[in-house]
């Protein structure tokens, strides 16, 4: 688990909210589980470094300047 967390707010289909909400009761996990678990897999699938001491930009993603 981080030691530190950060929001990420995200906007969903209703339907698609609703339908993981109850998939993930059925498999006692919470959606915000299985979201920071497709991150953590997205990273990984893509050779992204993160934590405290490692930030590796990955060339194929452009940084926008204007966040």
């Amino acid at each position: 688990m981080e030691n530190k967390t950060a929001r990420l707010t995200i906007l969903i289909d209703p339907n698609k909210k609703k339908a993981l909400e109850r998939l993930c009761a059925s498999q006692d996990i919470t959606p915000s589980q299985v979201v920071r678990q497709l991150i953590r897999d997205y990273l990984t699938q893509h050779g992204v470094s993160y934590g405290k001491d490692s930030v590796t930009a990955n060339p194929q993603v452009k940084s926008s300047s204007a966040e």
